[in-house]
């Protein structure tokens, strides 16, 4: 019997959720979660073998209730509405098993939970495509750099940080903001942030 606990803010979408798990003859649902945190007290006091996890959740979100259980030997699904690449490049480094989206028809996540349950991974298509379409474009240092501007650095702080001049640090926001295909520093951090790229 595969055991499963399962994170969902949305009252309505985590009954049914487990109603259709638990009619499955090889699954039953150990334990239901309103937020990141109840999930991980959860699966450390049940020891399921999987927890479905939607993302944003009040209290913590699943991503950082998925990077905490990072070491537990219980599998992470991220389930969510949410096709953001940022999103997935964490989910990914916070090793999750699958990222599924929810539009997708309720007998795939039960035939996921099987495949993920035989040591694979499953990612929703359309992640992964738009994942290998868009590459950081940066170099690490102007990653430096944007990481500062994120910060609240201005260019003279951002200079004396990273022993530049001026001119120099200058040169790598234009730099930055002509890779990046945006017009100011405020546009430059969301799309980073969006994208994932900033650690």
């Amino acid at each position: 019997m595969i055991r499963i606990v399962i994170a969902e803010d949305q009252r309505m979408l985590l009954g049914a959720l487990g109603s259709l798990l638990d009619l499955e003859d090889d699954m039953e649902v150990v334990g239901k979660a309103r937020n990141g945190e109840e999930a991980i007290s959860l699966v450390q006091q049940q020891h399921p073998d999987i927890c479905i996890m939607d993302i944003e959740m009040p209290v913590k979100s699943g991503l950082d209730a998925a990077e905490e259980l990072k070491d537990d030997p219980c599998r992470i699904i991220v389930l969510t509405t949410f096709a953001r690449t940022g999103y997935f490049e964490r989910a990914r480094k916070a090793g999750v098993s699958g990222y599924l989206l929810k539009d997708s028809p309720s007998e795939d996540l039960a035939n996921s939970i099987r495949t993920i349950m035989n040591g694979n991974r499953i990612y929703a298509p359309e992640l992964v495509d738009m994942a290998y379409d868009h590459d950081n474009p940066l170099t690490e240092r102007e990653e430096q750099v944007i990481k500062l501007i994120a910060d609240g650095k201005n260019t003279k702080e951002i200079a004396s940080e990273l022993y530049l001049t001026y001119g120099t640090v200058r040169n790598y926001v234009s730099v930055i903001l002509d890779k990046l295909e945006v017009t100011n520093r405020i546009e430059a951090i969301s799309k980073v942030k969006e994208k994932g790229w900033l650690q």
